[in-house]
């Protein structure tokens, strides 16, 4: 193996030399420790932000045309459309974006973090250039609107795939804030879409709402190229990385970011089709963009309060102001009051926010509490090896739990349409939100809270 760069930092606690950073061909890079305290200090912290930085410019374009048709779908109500078939063209980007986190999850361990980023970067050209297409042309049918809007789920799984690289380059203890802030730079895409592209519609046309992206993400996976890095240490077997379908847990805190995340993404791309439907020329249709921006915003907070205080109990508290969320739209909807329905929908977007960063932040805990459970009472050695595989497993989780997490952002959105669809509002749907987050509660504190949980380190099957 050809190794380019080798160099030593003195160690500050374990009394020996640490490689600094150690190169092969084609950015890959052969020794990685963030754990090391005098590693971090001397290399680890500066490639690890520069991978970050970068990382979440290309999942916001991400994020972005993953949600496009959220301003779309409002802009083509005017054409021939009912309202569960817009409810279904806002949805479908879900959909096949939960499904493509499955495999998106494991492309950085199968082909470099740095290497997928840039491929997975320049596949979102394809749903940028069929938007243009559908739209240019009247007469477009709807089967053609359906396949342009189900190719925009490719933005959806590079959020799976960036989680799982980045949380690699981070020491656990500083976990929490990191994969928060690469979930937040992605997660305003979501803002950033419905606050921009209305006004490049009004200025450009409806064929623009494409186009406009496409420098943009062919100069992302430019700089993606140059300047990320692969890690050898996130290498793993398929067999093994498939092992998590098989834990729990998983499934577990799957369920649990179905809340969240789930609802980050439902409620987002649901907002402005569902404000224009519910209150017809309403002006809280031009402040739908705040919904995500909040959001989004709040996500690292949540990260942060979970390294604080544990991800567990701050995911419990969250839920229960979730269910008020949802009952304070549902009291709006019957009183037909605008202004609380925005402020009711404002408190969701907050609570999931935090939510998303703090329900990531007990993934990594409950896996390493896992593996070290495995290894109680073992030598140091054992414990180093068991923390690593924790890492791995929890990275590979990382991704599948996103992938059933963004499934929530499609069944908000046929829960929507259907209960518009039967009932004539979204009042139904709102209540079985707000059940829904009563459970999520009462599982977070039966299973991770109570006695000592998983932060304490150990965890209930």
């Amino acid at each position: 193996m050809s190794i380019d760069t080798v160099s030593k930092t003195p160690a500050v606690e374990h009394g020996s030399a640490v490689p600094a950073l150690v190169r092969g061909p084609g950015r890959w890079i052969e020794r990685w420790e963030p754990g090391e305290p005098s590693f971090w200090a001397a290399a680890g912290r500066r490639v690890a932000r520069r991978n970050l930085v970068w990382s979440v410019v290309c999942e916001h374009l991400g994020f972005t045309i993953w949600t496009l048709w959220s301003v779309v779908a409002v802009e083509l109500g005017e054409r021939r459309f009912t309202a569960d078939q817009l409810f279904w063209l806002v949805a479908l980007p879900s959909l096949v974006g939960a499904v493509l986190r499955v495999p998106y999850t494991f492309a950085p361990a199968r082909f470099g973090g740095r290497n997928w980023t840039v491929v997975s970067t320049l596949l979102l050209l394809v749903p940028a250039g069929l938007l243009s297409v559908a739209v240019a042309d009247a007469d477009t049918p709807y089967w053609f609107f359906l396949l342009c809007a189900a190719t925009a789920g490719v933005g959806g799984g590079n959020f799976a795939s960036s989680m799982a690289n980045i949380t690699h380059f981070y020491p656990d203890s500083k976990q929490g804030l990191a994969l928060g802030l690469n979930a937040a730079g992605g997660n305003v895409g979501v803002s950033s879409v419905q606050f921009v592209v209305p006004f490049i519609i009004g200025s450009m046309g409806l064929a623009a709402a494409g186009l406009f992206w496409i420098p943009l993400i062919v100069f992302s996976a430019v700089a993606a190229a140059l300047c990320m890095d692969n890690l050898r240490s996130a290498r793993s077997s398929p067999a093994g990385q498939f092992a998590v379908v098989r834990m729990k847990q998983t499934w577990l805190v799957s369920l649990l970011y179905i809340g969240t995340f789930g609802s980050f993404v439902g409620y987002s791309t649901a907002l402005p089709l569902l404000v224009s439907l519910e209150f017809p020329g309403s002006a809280a249709l031009h402040y739908t963009f705040l919904g995500a921006l909040i959001g989004s915003c709040a996500r690292p907070l949540g990260g942060l309060l979970a390294d604080r205080w544990g991800g567990a109990r701050v995911t419990t508290a969250n839920f229960a102001l979730m269910v008020a969320g949802a009952t304070g739209v549902w009291v709006a909807l019957g009183s037909h009051d605008h202004t609380g329905f925005l402020l009711s929908f404002l408190l969701l977007f907050v609570t999931a926010g935090v939510g998303n960063g703090s329900t990531y932040r007990m993934i990594p805990a409950v896996f390493r509490a896992r593996a070290l459970r495995a290894v109680a009472g073992a030598g140091a050695e054992a414990v180093r090896t068991a923390l690593a595989e924790g890492r791995r497993t929890g990275a590979a989780a990382l991704g599948l739990i996103s992938a059933v997490g963004a499934l929530g952002g499609f069944l908000v959105n046929r829960a929507l349409g259907t209960s518009i669809g039967g009932t004539g509002d979204s009042g139904a749907a709102m209540l079985a939100f707000a059940a829904f987050y009563a459970l999520c509660a009462v599982l977070t504190w039966f299973c991770y809270v109570r006695r000592d949980g998983v932060e304490g380190g150990t965890i209930r099957e």
